[in-house]
């Protein structure tokens, strides 16, 4: 609960604070573009790297491996184009730092432990990790 109450309240009365501190220094006019700079850039910048882990993510896949690192990687790119959207010097800060590749990397690493998953049954030897192939023969009856 409080967490939500910091989240819902405290954050807009941050930002407020924020931008009326930065519009007292350099204008209103200049905050409002410095605002919609840093939209515009972190967009395309979280747009580049979005496209990235898609990128892995697909060859992740054709490979047969699971890309759990890499899911995780695409929903903290997603939290930061959101942090950058909205309007204030806070969230874009914070969006810009979710937007350092190690940052994320190692933020993922802090708060999740991934396990390798060991799909094989007791005793099985899998000579072969890509894709298993069972051989047979089929026949249609009409």
């Amino acid at each position: 609960m409080p967490l939500l109450l910091l989240l819902f309240v405290g954050l807009p009365l941050t930002e407020l604070y924020v931008l009326i501190q930065v519009g007292s220094e350099i204008g209103a006019l200049s905050t409002i573009l410095l605002l919609i700079l840093t939209a515009v850039v972190g967009i395309w910048i979280v747009r580049y790297q979005g496209f990235g882990v898609l990128m892995r993510v697909r060859d992740l896949l054709d490979r047969g491996e699971v890309p759990a690192i890499e899911l995780l990687d695409g929903a903290l790119i997603l939290v930061a184009g959101l942090c950058l959207i909205l309007p204030g010097f806070v969230t874009d800060s914070l969006g810009f730092l979710l937007l350092i590749p190690p940052l994320r990397r190692r933020l993922i690493e802090r708060y999740i432990r991934i396990q390798p998953m060991n799909m094989q049954a007791p005793g099985e030897v899998r000579t072969e990790t890509r894709v298993r192939v069972i051989e047979g023969e089929f026949h249609c009856d009409d």
